[in-house]
């Protein structure tokens, strides 16, 4: 990724998290931290990985990217909407009566492939579309990104265990592992350490990487797959809220309002940095 590329990612990744800011203050809704903590990512994965075209949305060759922690959706739309996939002023009716965008994520909006909320949902998907891929011998890629609060789900450990063991290779986890979720620290509710050695020993090929360095994002899945025959899993080390210090590492973000005090504040901040 040259250095106009890495330019046009850290504005994007800015813009995004002002977005959200403005979006869950306006709809009254929560969810900030989990999508500031993908704000970085979302930009490098849509603009230098995925095969993926806004005048074209449906593309048959495109890849697939589900976003399976679904409530952080308005970071994704935020994207998307930058990138000319719908209009900008939909952003205005995120969360609101008569509005084109729900709270979590729907396939009804153009570049969303799948709708999602409850956890657990997403990862399951995505390998149903990895196995759909490779019995009719096409060559797109499925992209996953799932949460913390997703691996503590069954059926995502179930979807983990059926990738690995019949060599979805053209499948990619992205983890968001921020280590926080809705009620506390992850380690005090249920423990994934050690996350990337699990993995490993259900037939993935791991890879971990810092989730807020835009290069190290691009690093990390360059060069996919990481092992043939493998799926691959990327680890991203990330910290909820991230770009608002009050909001840093504070699992009360995970829902916590914004009112037009702390909306201030917050744009102020994210406005500022560089």
């Amino acid at each position: 990724m040259n250095s106009q590329a890495l330019q046009f990612c850290a504005e994007l990744a800015q813009k995004t998290r002002i977005h959200c800011l403005k979006m869950v203050n306006k709809g009254k809704s929560g969810h900030i931290g989990s999508m500031l903590s993908m704000a970085d990512m979302l930009p490098v994965i849509y603009t230098q990985i995925l095969n993926v075209d806004p005048k074209d949305p449906k593309k048959a060759d495109r890849d697939r990217f589900i976003l399976s922690k679904g409530h952080g959706g308005a970071a994704l739309l935020s994207v998307l909407a930058e990138l000319g996939f719908f209009p900008l002023d939909w952003l205005d009716q995120y969360y609101c009566d008569n509005g084109k965008l729900s709270g979590h994520i729907s396939h009804h909006i153009p570049g969303v492939e799948f709708s999602t909320g409850s956890l657990g949902h997403g990862l399951p998907v995505a390998c149903g579309m990895a196995m759909a891929a490779k019995q009719a011998g096409k060559k797109h890629r499925i992209f996953c990104l799932s949460s913390d609060g997703d691996l503590n789900e069954g059926s995502s450990w179930e979807a983990i265990m059926l990738a690995g063991q019949h060599h979805y290779d053209n499948l990619i986890m992205l983890v968001d592992y921020n280590r926080l979720q809705a009620l506390g620290k992850s380690k005090d509710i249920i423990d994934l350490e050690s996350l990337s050695e699990k993995l490993k020993l259900f037939g993935w090929a791991v890879r971990e990487a810092d989730g807020h360095d835009q290069m190290a994002v691009y690093e990390s899945l360059r060069d996919l797959p990481l092992v043939n025959g493998k799926p691959t899993a990327v680890i991203y080390h990330t910290v909820k809220g991230k770009g608002v210090s009050f909001m840093e590492n504070e699992y009360k973000w995970h829902y916590g309002g914004l009112t037009d005090e702390l909306l201030a504040e917050a744009l102020k901040e994210v406005e500022a940095a560089k």
